[in-house]
């Protein structure tokens, strides 16, 4: 009975916790090679029908009278087809999907809380705009830029600013 390292055979798991494997090897090259080429492809299509709806947007928003609800449903399409892509190339590419569910959670909850914030500080910072525009007679905030000093301004009657 020799006591030498033999690698061909390799432990694949721990006898206490049988799911957590400690060879993380293809099953083969042409397998991985497969799944590699097949997530491209799908990664691919559902780019290029983001790129479809986009396209459909920016012609809505050149019409006439632009259609709000349909414009926010494809949105909402996007992020969903943004999502998607980001979970494909996560789980096959940084191979998160061979990973235990513990640890998965544990990459996931954080990014959840992550996206909860986001949206929070933007809904936060809409309220703070909107609740100054409608109670600071002084200050109205505008998406469009201001005029340059060198163009010539449209001549418009002034508001009393209350500070003469």
């Amino acid at each position: 009975m020799s006591s030498h390292y033999d690698p061909t055979k390799s432990v694949s798991s721990s006898a206490a916790y049988p799911e957590v494997s400690f060879h993380h090897g293809h099953a083969d090259d042409a397998t991985f090679r497969k799944k590699v080429k097949k997530t491209t492809i799908l990664l691919s299509v559902i780019t290029v029908i983001e790129l479809v709806i986009g396209l459909a947007i920016y012609n809505i928003h050149k019409g006439a009278n632009p259609s709000e609800l349909l414009v926010l449903m494809f949105k909402g399409v996007v992020c969903i087809l943004t999502l998607a892509k980001a979970f494909y190339i996560v789980s096959v590419f940084m191979h998160l999907g061979d990973e235990i569910r513990n640890m998965i959670m544990t990459i996931v909850v954080p990014l959840m809380l992550f996206i909860w914030f986001i949206i929070a500080f933007v809904a936060d910072g809409n309220s703070y705009k909107n609740l100054r525009n409608q109670y600071d007679p002084y200050f109205k905030e505008s998406t469009m830029p201001s005029k340059h000093h060198g163009e010539k301004h449209e001549a418009a009657p002034a508001e009393k600013s209350g500070k003469e």
